[in-house]
């Protein structure tokens, strides 16, 4: 199994990136959580990752940090959750969040998160609560605000392109197309780059 990747940010284009390791370029799906993180493209970047085999593909999912890939490899565990609708839960809300949620039994907070409902919620809280004990108690973490990297040239398109990328993420991320315009639209503000956009977009889903 592919267990980190460190090397050379090629590419950034949410949710997914490409790291060059001396010549190769590894795709990874990330969740946004652990994008926000990332150094500018052209740096060095470290990722823990996830390796996934399909009969159709062969996927890797990276992460900032460890603690977000245990949480992740606990989430595909649980019935009815695949790759997709946990990287969509570690997208939309951070580790801390995630876990403070299910501690909680906030079926509520979980219900906001694209392909949820509330059957899968309830779910979620009873299959998850022990299991992931492990991880302790929840911090009151916010997610950390984007970087100076993520305002500046390097970011991975133009403010005018920012919208149609951050809606693009969105849909890939399990939102359904109009719903993924909506939350553009309402945290839109003029001159924002697409990363923060997405952040305010995913925020405003909770």
């Amino acid at each position: 199994m592919i267990g980190r990747i460190r090397g050379t940010l090629a590419e950034k284009q949410p949710p997914e990136i490409l790291v060059d390791v001396a010549g190769v370029g590894y795709e990874i799906h990330m969740p946004m959580t652990s994008f926000y993180q990332l150094p500018a493209v052209g740096e060095e970047v470290v990722v823990y990752t996830h390796f996934v085999v399909r009969e159709d593909a062969q996927l890797l999912f990276g992460f900032a940090d460890k603690m977000e890939r245990g949480l992740f490899r606990e989430l595909i565990k649980a019935n009815g959750v695949g790759p997709k609708l946990g990287l969509a839960i570690l997208s939309g809300m951070s580790a801390s969040q995630f876990l403070a949620s299910v501690q909680n039994e906030d079926v509520s907070a979980l219900v906001s998160l694209p392909g949820i409902g509330k059957k899968t919620a309830e779910r979620l809280v009873v299959e998850l609560k022990d299991r992931l004990a492990k991880f302790g108690k929840a911090q009151s973490i916010a997610v950390p605000p984007p970087s100076g990297d993520l305002l500046s040239t390097n970011t991975i398109v133009a403010v005018n392109d920012a919208r149609e990328e951050a809606q693009s993420a969105l849909t890939a991320l399990g939102y359904k197309p109009a719903q993924a315009s909506k939350l553009v639209d309402s945290v839109y503000k003029e001159g924002m780059e697409s990363e923060a956009l997405i952040r305010e977009s995913l925020k405003a889903a909770i």
